[in-house]
């Protein structure tokens, strides 16, 4: 029979202090007791004596015993005693007589089956590793019986417990697989070209006394679940490193588009909706107007960052120069590693980054740069239309509007490509009668949906030689409003520095005076050895659009960035901020992976170049802030659509991640790279009067924009 003495918890011990007061001790803290008869009741509680045996060795009025035995119990100080260890005390839960647990092991425990049999209240399944081949089957039984199992790893220097997977209610194993093989991207490579069905085998750390204590863990874990003990953390995945000791939760968040626990058809739905834009008010930050804060932003995405389970690796600023540059990382560049081996290895060696005037700014634009790459990411989620340029009509829009390749660029394209960065790469020529996949995307121009090839809006791993994605115009933002602004005004910058660059032609300088924080960069580059100065590019748009330059002492080193935005002043920071973001590589030693972008660094000079270099007087430039984030995005539109410019927007917000992301797309705009169709780039200089004539192609810079 179960005994109904009372006591302190037994996790706690009561010291008497005459006078003064009953202290009560746990492994963790200390809690002071006073008032009238704690110190003659504290002695009583020693779990040897029943309620009535209490009440009658105290020399108290039986009611003030009876409430002052309430508050210690409703503290979680005082409780009936069971027979049982303190542990349990103080987990806070009653341990249940023999946990009704099963156990299956993939690739652990030879003695253990691989698929549960039973039907106990918790199913432990140990694994070798978290993507072994079977889980997929374990987590189909698990959600079909409706029954909750815990996923655990007792091998390897890493040992691991967690999460708890309960059906219906939270992430599945689909949710957390996805997030794993997306940090695990070269082992994905690789498993897709030898046809694994699972993880690539790996050699086995089995270490039998970190096993034992991985196992006990486990129990234990597995054990309080049974008991009824629930806990913030666990449905994140824990792990132990036994090589110093440290232990890190890495959450795991529902996926609402997984195809196992949730809905695959949010983000084709999305995409079928038309872009509807709100009245946003404006924040402004030193790094440009915002609807939230990048605090806020920062706060509202943080848990979307870990090595194991995030969205996003890490975010580290870039320690190779100086903490002025406020420079930061944050994780391979998914735009580079869609096609082929030789990208993949680019894209893990490249790194997203973020730039800002202050380090807060330049981790949170680090992360949103990684968020916004990966929501780009195809899944095979996304809205497709098949069918043929020719079949689809008027709503599909033609691919060679968007790559703006002259029909000279294919003749020689694979030499080309070999010898240049993916960014310059030239695709094989369209064929308005293939049958391949469109998705809708809208037209702020038009009010309807307009449709472009997928391969071109997605990146994916195995893209239609055909057809080019990039990130030009990806953008995001806190708030939908913020991120189509965003990707407006990368196109127009960018756009911009084609018409320049490809031209040569001679930009009137950027004053650099008035502004405290310039004058600090103008002197930490000085201390480099190295000059700074800024061009005016801006074009027929009117948007201010910038170019920041440096330069070592000899004309050499030439590094660039480039900045827009309707505040002229904000334009001329973010170039700067960009061209901050760029020093990093050039004092470490010109490293990286872009031919184009060595041979600039090491032989390019301001000698020979006046394109370069300021001519003639600055340009004044005002702006009057709107305070809504909508008003610029009417304006940017407005300008667009004046010059005969259509606005294209995507939609590429997941809803497992909440960050706005679009893909702004305008037909006939330039991007950086060596793209030589007829249009804007011949037509637009000399409507500027920057040129009396086109140039001929045969005289475009030979050496391709590399940014």
């Amino acid at each position: 029979m179960t005994s109904r003495h009372i006591g302190f918890k037994r996790h706690l011990r009561a010291e008497v202090v005459p006078g003064d007061a009953v202290y009560v001790f746990s492994e963790e803290d200390t809690t002071a007791l006073r008032g009238p008869h704690i110190e003659a009741l504290a002695p009583l509680l020693d779990g040897s004596r029943d309620l009535a045996a209490v009440r009658g060795e105290i020399d108290a009025p039986p009611e003030q015993v009876a409430g002052l035995l309430t508050e210690l119990a409703q503290a979680g100080l005082v409780g009936l005693r069971t027979a049982g260890s303190a542990y349990w005390d103080a987990v806070g839960v009653e341990p249940a007589g023999t946990p009704d647990v099963d156990v299956i092991s993939l690739g652990v425990d030879a003695s253990l089956p691989p698929i549960a049999e039973g039907d106990g209240a918790l199913t432990v399944v140990l694994v070798s590793d978290h993507l072994v081949d079977g889980l997929s089957e374990v987590d189909a039984k698990m959600r079909a019986a409706g029954r909750p199992w815990l996923l655990a790893k007792p091998l390897g220097a890493k040992v691991s417990i967690g999460p708890f997977f309960t059906p219906g209610d939270g992430p599945c194993y689909h949710c957390l697989a996805h997030r794993l093989w997306a940090n695990r991207a070269a082992e994905a490579h690789v498993r897709d070209v030898l046809g694994l069905p699972g993880a690539v085998p790996r050699a086995c750390v089995d270490f039998e006394p970190l096993k034992a204590v991985a196992l006990n863990l486990v129990a234990l874990e597995a054990a309080k679940w049974v008991a009824g003990h629930r806990y913030d953390g666990q449905r994140d995945l824990w792990v132990f490193d036994s090589r110093d000791l440290t232990g890190r939760r890495h959450a795991v968040s529902a996926r609402p588009q997984c195809h196992a626990c949730g809905d695959p058809s949010l983000v084709r739905e999305r995409a079928w909706r038309p872009v509807e834009l709100s009245s946003r008010p404006a924040v402004r930050t030193s790094g440009g107007l915002r609807s939230s804060t990048p605090d806020e932003v920062l706060a509202a995405h943080r848990h979307l960052i870990s090595p194991v389970t995030g969205v996003v690796k890490d975010v580290v600023r870039d320690d190779r120069g100086p903490a002025f540059f406020n420079a930061f990382r944050s994780g391979p560049n998914l735009a580079l590693g869609h096609r082929g081996a030789a990208h993949l290895r680019s894209a893990l060696r490249s790194q997203n980054g973020g730039k800002g005037v202050t380090a807060l700014d330049a981790e949170v634009g680090a992360l949103c740069e990684a968020l916004e790459r990966h929501s780009a990411q195809s899944d095979g989620t996304e809205a497709r239309v098949r069918g043929s340029y020719r079949s689809l009509g008027a709503q599909a829009v033609h691919p060679d509007s968007v790559h703006l390749y002259d029909p000279r660029q294919f003749g020689g394209r694979d030499a080309w490509n070999a010898g240049h960065g993916h960014f310059q790469h030239v695709c094989a020529p369209f064929d308005e009668d293939a049958e391949l996949d469109w998705t809708p995307v809208w037209s702020l121009s038009r009010g309807e949906h307009r449709l472009l090839p997928t391969d071109m809006l997605y990146f994916t791993a195995d893209p239609d030689e055909r057809l080019m994605s990039d990130s030009n115009g990806n953008a995001a933002g806190s708030s939908l409003e913020d991120a189509v602004l965003q990707g407006m005004l990368e196109l127009v910058e960018r756009d911009a520095a084609a018409l320049w660059w490809y031209n040569r032609t001679s930009q009137p300088p950027v004053d650099l005076g008035g502004d405290p924080w310039i004058d600090s960069l103008r002197a930490v580059h000085g201390g480099f050895g190295r000059e700074v100065w800024a061009l005016d590019l801006t074009s027929d748009l009117g948007v201010p659009v910038v170019v920041a330059l440096s330069r070592n002492r000899s004309g050499g080193e030439i590094v660039m960035g480039f900045g827009a935005h309707l505040d002229p002043a904000l334009a001329l920071r973010r170039a700067l901020t960009e061209m901050n973001q760029m020093m990093p590589a050039v004092l470490e030693g010109h490293t990286g992976d872009d031919p184009d972008w060595r041979h600039w660094l090491t032989e390019a000079t301001v000698s020979g170049r006046p394109y370069l270099l300021p001519s003639g007087p600055p340009v004044p430039r005002s702006h009057t802030a709107s305070g809504d984030l909508l008003v610029d995005v009417l304006d940017v539109r407005a300008r667009l659509e004046k010059a005969g410019l259509e606005v294209l927007v995507l939609d590429q917000t997941r809803p497992d991640i909440g960050l706005p992301v679009v893909k702004v797309i305008v037909p006939g705009m330039r991007g950086f790279w060596a793209r030589f169709a007829p249009g804007r780039l011949f037509d637009v200089p000399v409507r500027l009067g920057r040129l009396a004539s086109p140039t001929p192609y045969e005289e475009l810079n030979p050496i391709p924009l590399f940014l």
